[in-house]
């Protein structure tokens, strides 16, 4: 059984047709799944283990523009899985928009393992991160860690995530930064301004210049130029 795209009636497992050890966890009615990625082939093998895992029915988009469509025809699926690298659109964007419109689970399917990816998905909300080029085995272990209630990582990110997001200061000493001081940190690398940041993260001038002042403190040096440096080379940010 295959599931269709917009415009097209999603396709579904019947009830009864799978064995309840199939099935990821006891449910009255089986999942519901969106499913974003611009490659038909991959998107298709997607969802035909989605449906063998236990999908009751899986809609499929090829782009943004496509999946915002989706989903305010549908509302909040139980899961969704998104293609980072959209023709129109980053997939951190649509997994920041998914899960402020209530979608409950999101997995993020990425052809790379680099490290901002990896904590910039997290951030915005999703649970789990994979990279295409996982096995059968790894897609269907993390799909159903998130579907569980549980956060779930490639194998091979999972020393990304490990590290956190600790920056080496002017002295060497890795330093903690939060979530909100490393999206501060990546739009003063995009050349922004103060005000610019604060209009981007909803934030006041003034706010985004304490946070610019604390982790000033924490990496031992007020300069901007270096506290990006330092970022980007931990990986951090880029």
């Amino acid at each position: 059984m295959a599931a269709v795209g917009l415009g097209q009636a999603a396709r579904t497992t019947p009830a009864g047709a799978l064995p309840a050890n199939m099935v990821p966890h006891p449910r009255e009615e089986l999942f519901t799944v969106l499913v974003v990625d611009d490659h038909p082939l991959l998107r298709e093998a997607i969802s035909s283990r989605l449906l063998q895992m236990g999908a009751g029915t899986v809609h499929e988009a090829a782009s943004m523009a496509e999946a915002r469509a989706r989903a305010l025809a549908t509302g909040p699926c139980d899961l969704a899985i998104l293609d980072l690298g959209l023709p129109d659109g980053t997939g951190i964007e649509l997994v920041t928009e998914l899960r402020s419109q209530g979608w409950p689970r999101i997995v993020v399917l990425a052809s790379s393992d680099d490290p901002y990816a990896v904590r910039a998905a997290f951030q915005a909300g999703a649970q789990a991160y994979l990279l295409k080029s996982a096995s059968p085995m790894v897609v269907t272990d993390g799909v159903r860690r998130v579907l569980d209630g549980g956060v779930y990582a490639d194998p091979s990110v999972a020393p990304v995530l490990a590290a956190g997001t600790r920056v080496p200061g002017t002295d060497n000493t890795p330093r903690e930064l939060s979530g909100r001081e490393v999206e501060v940190l990546q739009l003063v690398a995009d050349g922004r301004s103060n005000k610019e940041i604060g209009e981007a993260l909803n934030l006041s001038a003034l706010t985004v210049k304490s946070h610019l002042s604390r982790i000033g403190r924490k990496l031992g040096t007020g300069d901007r130029a270096q506290m990006v440096a330092l970022a980007m080379r931990a990986g951090v940010i880029r």
